[in-house]
Protein backbone atom coordinates (compact mmCIF):
# COMPACT_ATOMS: atom_id res chain seq x y z
CA UNK A 1 0.00 0.00 0.00
CA UNK A 2 1.58 3.45 -1.00
CA UNK A 3 1.58 6.48 1.50
CA UNK A 4 -0.68 8.09 -0.77
CA UNK A 5 -3.41 5.37 -0.77
CA UNK A 6 -2.74 5.58 2.83
CA UNK A 7 -3.11 9.12 3.19
CA UNK A 8 -6.57 8.51 1.62
CA UNK A 9 -7.64 5.68 3.24
CA UNK A 10 -6.86 7.20 6.74
CA UNK A 11 -8.98 10.53 5.79
CA UNK A 12 -11.81 8.86 4.73
CA UNK A 13 -12.05 6.47 7.36
CA UNK A 14 -11.78 9.21 10.25
CA UNK A 15 -14.77 11.07 8.30
CA UNK A 16 -17.51 9.61 10.27
CA UNK A 17 -15.11 10.17 13.76
CA UNK A 18 -14.68 13.56 12.59
CA UNK A 19 -18.72 14.52 11.82
CA UNK A 20 -19.71 12.72 15.27
CA UNK A 21 -16.80 15.03 17.23
CA UNK A 22 -18.39 17.87 15.63
CA UNK A 23 -21.39 16.52 16.95
CA UNK A 24 -19.82 15.84 20.22
CA UNK A 25 -18.48 19.30 20.38
CA UNK A 26 -22.35 21.07 19.38
CA UNK A 27 -23.45 20.04 22.92
CA UNK A 28 -20.59 20.86 25.34
CA UNK A 29 -19.86 24.52 26.64
CA UNK A 30 -16.75 25.80 26.70
CA UNK A 31 -14.45 22.85 25.75
CA UNK A 32 -11.58 22.54 27.28
CA UNK A 33 -8.67 20.88 26.10
CA UNK A 34 -9.04 17.81 28.25
CA UNK A 35 -12.24 16.95 26.72
CA UNK A 36 -11.24 17.75 23.17
CA UNK A 37 -8.52 14.90 24.00
CA UNK A 38 -10.65 12.49 25.70
CA UNK A 39 -12.82 12.34 23.17
CA UNK A 40 -10.40 12.42 19.93
CA UNK A 41 -8.66 10.19 22.26
CA UNK A 42 -11.54 7.43 21.72
CA UNK A 43 -12.11 7.91 18.34
CA UNK A 44 -8.46 7.50 17.39
CA UNK A 45 -7.79 4.71 19.54
CA UNK A 46 -10.85 2.52 17.95
CA UNK A 47 -10.10 3.44 14.93
CA UNK A 48 -6.13 2.67 15.03
CA UNK A 49 -7.33 -0.41 16.97
CA UNK A 50 -10.18 -2.20 14.74
CA UNK A 51 -7.98 -3.46 11.85
CA UNK A 52 -5.67 -5.07 14.15
CA UNK A 53 -8.27 -6.61 15.78
CA UNK A 54 -9.62 -7.99 12.57
CA UNK A 55 -5.98 -9.11 11.06
CA UNK A 56 -5.98 -10.88 14.70
CA UNK A 57 -9.21 -12.53 14.20
CA UNK A 58 -8.37 -13.66 10.60
CA UNK A 59 -10.76 -13.74 7.62
CA UNK A 60 -13.53 -16.50 9.68
CA UNK A 61 -14.20 -14.23 11.89
CA UNK A 62 -14.55 -11.48 9.72
CA UNK A 63 -17.03 -12.76 7.55
CA UNK A 64 -19.62 -13.64 10.74
CA UNK A 65 -18.97 -9.98 12.16
CA UNK A 66 -19.84 -8.27 8.67
CA UNK A 67 -22.72 -10.13 7.64
CA UNK A 68 -24.49 -7.53 10.75
CA UNK A 69 -21.82 -4.61 11.49
CA UNK A 70 -23.54 -2.35 10.00
CA UNK A 71 -27.01 -3.01 12.16
CA UNK A 72 -25.10 -2.74 14.95
CA UNK A 73 -23.72 1.00 13.71
CA UNK A 74 -27.15 1.96 12.34
CA UNK A 75 -28.74 1.17 15.85
CA UNK A 76 -25.73 3.43 18.05
CA UNK A 77 -25.95 5.92 15.28
CA UNK A 78 -29.81 6.34 15.32
CA UNK A 79 -30.10 6.53 19.00
CA UNK A 80 -27.56 8.31 19.97
CA UNK A 81 -28.95 10.83 17.81
CA UNK A 82 -32.64 10.81 18.23
CA UNK A 83 -31.43 11.22 21.77
CA UNK A 84 -29.66 14.41 21.02
CA UNK A 85 -32.71 15.87 19.15
CA UNK A 86 -34.75 14.57 22.27
CA UNK A 87 -32.29 16.28 24.94
CA UNK A 88 -32.06 19.42 22.63
CA UNK A 89 -35.98 19.94 22.84
CA UNK A 90 -36.78 19.78 26.34
CA UNK A 91 -37.03 22.65 28.53
CA UNK A 92 -34.28 24.08 30.12
CA UNK A 93 -35.45 23.50 33.73
CA UNK A 94 -35.66 19.67 32.97
CA UNK A 95 -32.31 19.42 31.85
CA UNK A 96 -30.31 17.30 34.18
CA UNK A 97 -26.47 17.73 32.59
CA UNK A 98 -24.73 20.96 32.89
CA UNK A 99 -23.88 20.45 29.08
CA UNK A 100 -20.30 20.42 30.15
CA UNK A 101 -19.77 16.68 30.09
CA UNK A 102 -20.12 13.83 27.67
CA UNK A 103 -21.00 10.35 29.35
CA UNK A 104 -18.09 7.88 28.64
CA UNK A 105 -20.61 4.90 27.69
CA UNK A 106 -22.35 7.12 24.65
CA UNK A 107 -18.10 8.12 24.23
CA UNK A 108 -17.85 4.09 23.89
CA UNK A 109 -20.54 3.78 21.54
CA UNK A 110 -19.74 6.23 19.00
CA UNK A 111 -16.18 5.52 19.08
CA UNK A 112 -17.34 1.85 18.00
CA UNK A 113 -19.94 2.71 16.01
CA UNK A 114 -17.37 4.71 14.00
CA UNK A 115 -14.84 2.70 13.70
CA UNK A 116 -16.38 -0.38 12.63
CA UNK A 117 -16.01 -0.45 9.32
CA UNK A 118 -12.24 -0.71 9.50
CA UNK A 119 -12.36 -3.93 11.51
CA UNK A 120 -11.29 -5.79 8.33
CA UNK A 121 -9.82 -3.28 6.01
CA UNK A 122 -6.17 -4.01 6.21
CA UNK A 123 -4.57 -7.93 5.65
CA UNK A 124 -1.07 -7.13 5.77
CA UNK A 125 1.42 -4.62 7.03
CA UNK A 126 -1.01 -3.80 9.73
CA UNK A 127 1.45 -1.76 12.55
CA UNK A 128 1.93 1.47 10.49
CA UNK A 129 -1.31 1.36 8.39
CA UNK A 130 -3.22 1.22 11.79
CA UNK A 131 -1.12 3.67 13.85
CA UNK A 132 -1.13 6.30 11.19
CA UNK A 133 -4.94 5.82 10.54
CA UNK A 134 -5.60 6.26 14.57
CA UNK A 135 -3.21 9.40 14.52
CA UNK A 136 -5.35 10.96 11.60
CA UNK A 137 -8.71 10.07 13.33
CA UNK A 138 -7.00 11.98 16.54
CA UNK A 139 -5.59 14.84 15.04
CA UNK A 140 -9.19 15.82 12.62
CA UNK A 141 -11.24 14.53 15.42
CA UNK A 142 -9.98 16.99 18.11
CA UNK A 143 -10.31 19.60 15.71
CA UNK A 144 -13.91 18.47 14.86
CA UNK A 145 -14.82 19.25 18.75
CA UNK A 146 -13.54 22.52 18.38
CA UNK A 147 -15.53 23.39 15.23
CA UNK A 148 -18.95 22.08 16.45
CA UNK A 149 -18.28 24.33 19.97
CA UNK A 150 -18.07 26.76 18.08
CA UNK A 151 -21.21 26.37 15.70
CA UNK A 152 -23.10 25.44 18.93
CA UNK A 153 -22.59 28.60 20.38
CA UNK A 154 -23.36 30.39 17.68
CA UNK A 155 -26.22 28.83 16.83
CA UNK A 156 -27.63 27.33 20.07
CA UNK A 157 -29.78 24.24 20.43
CA UNK A 158 -30.11 24.33 16.66
CA UNK A 159 -27.10 23.04 16.22
CA UNK A 160 -27.87 20.04 18.96
CA UNK A 161 -31.20 19.59 16.58
CA UNK A 162 -28.55 19.75 13.35
CA UNK A 163 -25.68 17.06 14.94
CA UNK A 164 -28.72 14.81 16.11
CA UNK A 165 -29.75 14.70 12.47
CA UNK A 166 -27.14 14.24 11.01
CA UNK A 167 -26.07 11.35 13.36
CA UNK A 168 -29.39 9.77 12.23
CA UNK A 169 -28.28 10.62 8.52
CA UNK A 170 -24.86 8.93 8.64
CA UNK A 171 -26.84 5.40 10.09
CA UNK A 172 -29.48 5.78 7.21
CA UNK A 173 -26.41 6.26 4.88
CA UNK A 174 -24.55 2.68 6.97
CA UNK A 175 -27.96 1.00 6.06
CA UNK A 176 -28.89 1.86 3.16
CA UNK A 177 -25.38 1.09 1.89
CA UNK A 178 -25.33 -2.07 3.18
CA UNK A 179 -28.89 -3.56 2.65
CA UNK A 180 -29.68 -4.31 -1.30
CA UNK A 181 -33.38 -4.49 -0.86
CA UNK A 182 -33.28 -3.11 -4.68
Amino acid sequence: MSFTVLIFLAVGLSMDAFAVSITSGVTLKDVKIRQAFIIALFFGVFQGVMPVFGWLLGRGFNDIISSFDYLVVFLILAFIGSKMIYDSLKKKDEKTQTGNNIKISSLFALAIATSIDAFALLEIGIIFPSLFIGIVTFVLSFIGVYIGEKLGALFGKRMEILGGIVLIVIAFNVLFENVHIF
